[in-house]
């Protein structure tokens, strides 16, 4: 098996090892996050995050930030660019959707477009004016594991266990306004609060997931875990736990998938992902007979 191979190798690991670990770090936090995410109906606010995040390549590429910095100073100062970014779309979009002449769809297309359009236009400029852009388009668009440096492993790992530990210090009131949000102020849990943290959380973990899956992929892992995991279950703690078990097993297959057909990483994570809510939708089906 060629995966097997490319691990054993000491030359091919130290280029696939960090991407790996990094690949596992981000299923715990996105699957963790991922419950939230369905039952809030975040997933298009993390499609217009996400996409956000493309802009923020662009402003740290025509800075120089990360583009030929080695080790974790520039890996800090790119994902620290990137994230400011992100924290500034989500508030646009929370703004925008806040009035009443724009709803939060035509708020996230908006933030959406407007970042990549703005990405786009940096990465040339800076492609043009340092002849070194900060990453290949390809890369930032759909991932790549093999790109993923030991600093840039160790960052991502430092913030997946933050969010996770955010997350569940913060488990009770997040949950309760989860479910209940027009209840919760009553019992004293602000939902502005909740929703901004939920925010902070999913900038963090979008733009660590895109080194994984990329920009247009990283939402995919913030949703299709808990997606999976509600078809087969209702009780919240086993989808939880569900949830982490399709996390991880996505990751580990789409590696494996790649390394085997010589396909890109992210796509493959996502394919893997899909292939697995598709099998969970059709147990479903099949219960209910």
């Amino acid at each position: 098996m060629k995966t097997i191979e490319y691990l054993s190798s000491p030359e091919l690991a130290r280029l696939f090892i960090p991407g790996v670990c990094t690949g596992f770090a981000m299923a715990v936090m996105c699957a963790c996050l991922s419950v939230l995410v369905v039952l809030k109906k975040f997933s298009f606010i993390g499609q217009g995050i996400s996409h956000a995040a493309f802009g923020g390549m662009g402003i740290a590429a025509v800075l120089g930030i990360g583009a030929g910095a080695a080790g974790a100073s520039g890996a800090l100062g790119q994902f620290s660019v990137v994230v400011a970014f992100c924290l500034a779309a989500a508030l646009v979009i929370a703004t925008l959707s806040g009035r009443g002449s724009t709803s939060a769809d035509t708020a996230i297309g908006i933030v959406l477009v407007a970042s990549m359009c703005l990405g786009g236009i940096l990465l040339h400029v800076a492609a043009r004016g340092r002849g070194v852009p900060g990453a290949g388009w390809e890369s930032i668009l759909f991932g790549s594991i093999v790109g993923i440096s030991p600093a840039e492993a160790w960052i991502a790992g430092l913030v997946a266990a933050g969010v996770v530990v955010t997350a569940w210090w913060f488990r009770r009131p997040l949950l309760f306004w989860a479910f209940d949000e027009s209840a919760a102020p009553a019992f004293g849990v602000r939902s502005w609060a909740m929703r901004n943290l939920l925010l902070v959380l999913l900038c963090l973990a979008i733009v660590t997931a895109m080194k994984v899956s990329g920009v247009v992929l990283a939402t995919a892992m913030l949703v299709l875990p808990a997606a999976a995991a509600l078809c087969v279950s209702d009780r919240l703690w086993r989808v939880f736990w569900i949830a982490q078990g399709i996390g991880l097993g996505g990751v580990a297959g789409g590696i494996v998938v790649s390394m085997e057909l010589d396909w890109p990483p992210g796509p493959s994570v996502v394919a893997v992902l899909t292939a697995a809510f598709a099998l969970c939708r059709g147990a479903e089906a099949l219960s209910r007979r």
